[in-house]
């Protein structure tokens, strides 16, 4: 496993976009994780969709090959500390964004998202920039 894709990059690709799609194609076969939060987000757009049944469907068929990854409490511990640092800066992120890369430092991991600009902000985070 060397990437955590954020809930953006995998709605791009569940969305057709060649560009996308190729990219996750590819890094799967490399080692493809998302976080439990990511999950969670893809739910909610699956449920508040004109067609949930369908789009269920196309969810579980990517996430066929994909490590779901839990919050245990060494992400938790990474999270408490970062937001800390954060903090202090003045350079907050959203807690979602903040928990995908605590697990993404915990597991040693390459974030790839579009809004990296939240994601610069964790010291050490490794991103594959979009």
């Amino acid at each position: 496993m060397n990437y955590l894709v954020d809930t953006d990059w995998i709605i791009h690709g569940l969305h057709g976009k060649e560009k996308e799609v190729t990219k996750l194609i590819e890094l799967k076969n490399e080692g493809l994780a998302i976080s439990v939060i990511s999950l969670a987000e893809l739910y909610e757009g699956v449920h508040g969709s004109a067609d949930p049944v369908s789009n269920e469907k196309v969810l579980k068929d990517f996430l066929t090959g994909v490590t779901v990854l839990e919050i245990n409490e060494e992400i938790s511990k990474k999270f408490g500390e970062q937001r800390a640092k954060l903090r202090k800066q003045g350079k907050l992120i959203g807690d979602f964004d903040l928990l995908i890369a605590s697990t993404g430092l915990c597991y040693n991991l390459t974030i790839l998202a579009y809004n990296i600009n939240e994601f610069e902000r964790v010291e050490n985070l490794k991103i594959l920039r979009a």
